[in-house]
């Protein structure tokens, strides 16, 4: 087995060579055979071991096992404990994400101040069939069927080609001592129930059954790729990037014959679940809205509009004083006196300094807010009503910014200017406003 590894680390992994790796150490077979791999190849490693205190002098015992070994054979070690019941309760996951997400994050932090250069996480063959299954059962796409990936990042699982069967034999062989998780006897997990009573069946209908999935999987992971081109080509003729924001075009997207994969293609990474919601904004009424932790996808009449959730509260004024050259937040505006005016676009303006009172006021717009438009002389415009007639989304809305003046504006940032304020030929000050 030792050979079949060698090679398989030379095939897919030769990136590691000269490279300072991190083993992360459960004490549980599959990771002492991984560490027992690589001290007899030529690495440069070190063990860490996350110890989460879930099955109280147990989890002290693997620890020790774990540092004793280390010594013994003169690896460098790094190991935490972790109240991993208490991040639980606090952040409401469940005991498996948690645990997850305190490995992973300290993980990357010694990458970061240890200056090693990858996590090497002992997860098999069987594990990924297990995946699989837990995937299966619970409902997925195929994304979730291409099971564990040998590279995520930083993170390289380079024992996926072994199977249980093959580390179990390998450890009697070479007298690998190793510590047994009595949770893993216990069915209260998905994971247990589906190791203890499917997968025996499974083998038990075909002795090979693991060789054929790691088949059937390879093809799927060949079709996913398939359906990743696919769906670059089809996102490039869809999809507008603005900004922050992203534009589908929904006349563009309901000519494609299953325009719903392609949506959970391009979405699924943001973090979306309500995807009947999504599928239903389609073709719904303008101004709905789905939201995931961290972003929000509106329907705007022919679009669907994807961006970030502003999690940040604005500060709601600025005050911009007399002689003041500049601001930087919340937008980049200058300000500087002329002699005359031209023709500029929508993010300049012109206007006769005398009848500014000072400090103007920076501030997001409130519903009540009119204004007369430039051109407009004497006819006053609700701010929503300007919206509706610019065409502008929800989210176009929120990000507006409007300049006042003695509580009267001035200028709707970047859009139009108001009447009142315009340079006539009787004006002795000109200011010029301009949006960087």
């Amino acid at each position: 087995m030792l050979q079949k590894f060698e090679n398989h680390i030379a095939q897919n992994f030769p990136f590691l060579n000269g490279k300072k790796l991190l083993l992360a150490t459960s004490g549980g077979i599959d990771s002492m055979v991984m560490v027992d791999l690589f001290q007899k190849l030529p690495f440069d490693i070190a063990i860490v071991h996350c110890n989460f205190q879930l099955r109280g002098m147990e989890s002290f015992e693997d620890q020790n096992f774990v540092q004793n070994y280390a010594e013994i054979n003169n690896i460098e070690l790094f190991i935490t404990q972790f109240d991993t019941a208490a991040f639980a309760e606090d952040y409401k996951l469940s005991i498996q994400l948690a645990a997850r997400e305190l490995r992973y994050s300290w993980f990357y932090e010694l990458l970061d101040t240890k200056k090693y250069d990858y996590i090497l996480t002992a997860h098999h063959a069987d594990d990924n069939l297990e995946t699989f299954l837990i995937n299966f059962v619970r409902g997925t796409g195929l994304d979730g069927l291409t099971g564990i990936p040998e590279q995520n990042d930083k993170v390289i699982r380079p024992i996926l080609i072994l199977s249980r069967q093959e580390l179990e034999q390998y450890a009697r062989e070479n007298n690998i001592q190793w510590r047994e998780d009595s949770s893993n006897a216990s069915d209260k997990y998905l994971r247990n129930k589906i190791r203890h009573n499917l997968v025996p069946i499974l083998k038990e209908l075909n002795p090979d059954f693991l060789s054929s999935f790691q088949k059937t999987q390879t093809y799927l992971q060949e079709s996913q790729t398939m359906a990743e081109d696919a769906s670059i080509m089809v996102y490039q003729q869809v999809a507008k990037e603005n900004g922050e924001d992203i534009h589908f075009d929904l006349n563009q997207l309901k000519k494609l014959p299953n325009y719903k994969s392609y949506l959970y293609q391009w979405l699924n990474e943001y973090g979306f679940s309500a995807w009947d919601d999504i599928y239903d904004l389609v073709d719904g009424q303008s101004g709905k809205q789905v939201f995931s932790n961290k972003f929000r996808l509106l329907k705007n009449r022919d679009f669907l509009i994807l961006s970030p959730i502003n999690l940040e509260v604005d500060i709601e004024e600025y005050f911009i004083y007399k002689n003041q050259k500049e601001v930087n937040i919340p937008l980049n505006l200058s300000f500087c006196k002329v002699a005359d005016i031209s023709l500029v676009p929508n993010t300049t303006i012109f206007v006769d300094e005398d009848k500014l009172w000072f400090p103007l006021d920076l501030r997001r717009w409130k519903k009540g807010d009119s204004f007369q438009p430039l051109g407009m002389e004497g006819k006053s415009k609700k701010l929503s009503k300007f919206f509706k007639d610019q065409k502008l989304s929800l989210i176009e809305k929120e990000k507006i910014w409007i300049l006042c003046s003695d509580n009267q504006i001035v200028w709707i940032v970047g859009l139009r200017q108001d009447e009142r304020f315009k340079v006539k030929n009787t004006t002795k000050n000109i200011l010029k406003i301009q949006l960087e």
